[in-house]
């Protein structure tokens, strides 16, 4: 058989992680990397964190499914707290970030269509964004290497340039029903919206009467330095997005929306069979109960500023990095040349992992609650692979 019994979809590197602890993962043979990839901001309490196993194993052994037919008071517990924690009065859950933005993006058309406005089904969003692996979501970024092979595609999404409030404004007219947009571009390669984009863009849904929903799969749960990067802003969606650091492992989602927004989500618009199940619910309190603290916060806040500072003393030594941007533990470090080709670097000879990124970034996504000695050790892995990375010719 020439292909592989796991679909050839990823180009999987050496690393075969069968061990996690704390900031680091070992493989069969006990080789050890320092994690700063996080599962791309999946693992925000690194590996074993002892409260989030510790609930998952008690749940696992009490009850793990049933069907959303049915009342669960998991749900509904951790629904109570996500809407007391945020703007949002409503959460549906789901398993991926890919499923709560395709509620997102249901939950903005259905307030249009219940609102008798159905011809307000467009969305803008912004060029280089990343929503998701569905045939919405790609549908909804111009990012060719997600959209080549599977077009023609859903014509839902009009994508403008990032940070060009002129361009989203002059875009509206009587199709369209939202904005769609991430605070941090993530795959992007680490680009945050600037101030006066995200708030005008607030400004603009409010004055067109039509909703903004945000992405914060990857920016949100903490990873900034406030539960979610829009409280940086200033700014309050009506529809948000999020998932990967909200199960700290475990895979779920959930779409956050306000009454108002939540209009046309009705007994049988939309589902999922998994969404919600009790094993993920205790995954999400769990998190919670760790992520939500104001010190932890604001510890992640400080951490976030003390690798940068150590990041941009290094910058100077090594002429493959330009600058840092990002906020919290949410960084970028832009370089001079392939950030996939040094990522591989880093990972295989200095025991770094790291993620590439859009513009020749390196994503630097550690779990939230590292120490010092991490922060240290980063940095130093990071010089010294940069001290040994040959620029690969250009073909």
């Amino acid at each position: 058989m020439a292909i592989s019994p796991l679909m050839p979809v990823y180009p999987r590197c050496e690393v075969e992680p069968v061990r996690g602890e704390g900031a680091y993962l070992y493989d069969a043979n006990g080789r050890q990397w320092l994690d700063f990839a996080s599962g791309i901001a999946v693992n925000l309490l690194g590996h074993g964190h002892p409260h989030l196993t510790q609930a998952i194993q008690k749940q696992a052994a009490t009850l793990m499914h049933v069907s959303n037919l049915y009342g669960s008071p998991q749900q509904m517990a951790v629904a109570r707290r996500l809407t007391e924690l945020t703007f949002a009065d409503t959460v549906f859950f789901t398993n991926s970030g890919a499923e709560a933005i395709e509620c997102t993006v249901k939950t903005v058309r259905a307030y249009h269509y219940a609102t008798g406005n159905p011809q307000k089904y467009r969305m803008l969003t912004f060029s280089n964004a990343f929503h998701g692996r569905t045939l919405a979501t790609i549908s909804a970024t111009d990012q060719e290497k997600l959209r080549k092979g599977f077009e023609p595609l859903p014509d839902w999404f009009t994508v403008l340039p990032f940070n060009d409030l002129a361009a989203a404004e002059a875009a509206i007219d009587d199709s369209i029903g939202g904005f769609l947009v991430e605070p941090i571009q993530g795959e992007g390669g680490i680009r945050p919206a600037t101030p006066e984009f995200l708030a005008g863009l607030r400004t603009l849904a409010d004055k067109h009467g039509i909703l903004l929903a945000l992405d914060e799969v990857q920016c949100g749960v903490g990873r900034t330095g406030t539960l979610f990067a829009h409280e940086q802003y200033g700014v309050t969606p009506d529809v948000m997005a999020v998932a990967k650091g909200i199960g700290g492992g475990f895979p779920v989602g959930a779409c956050l929306a306000t009454e108002k927004a939540a209009t046309g989500m009705v007994a049988g618009t939309h589902g999922s069979t998994y969404g919600g199940n009790p094993l993920a619910m205790a995954a999400c309190g769990a998190v919670l109960d760790v992520v939500a603290e104001p010190a932890f916060l604001a510890e992640v806040k400080a951490k976030g500023e003390r690798l940068r500072a150590a990041l941009e003393q290094m910058i100077p030594n090594h002429d493959l990095f330009d600058h840092v941007r990002g906020m919290g533990l949410m960084l970028g470090l832009k370089l001079t040349a392939d950030s996939r080709a040094f990522v591989a670097h880093a990972r295989s000879n200095h025991g770094l992992l790291t993620v590439a990124a859009g513009d020749n970034v390196v994503r630097i996504l550690p779990p939230l609650n590292i120490d010092e000695s991490h922060i240290r050790e980063c940095v130093e892995k990071l010089s010294a692979a940069a001290a040994a990375f040959q620029v690969p010719k250009a073909a």
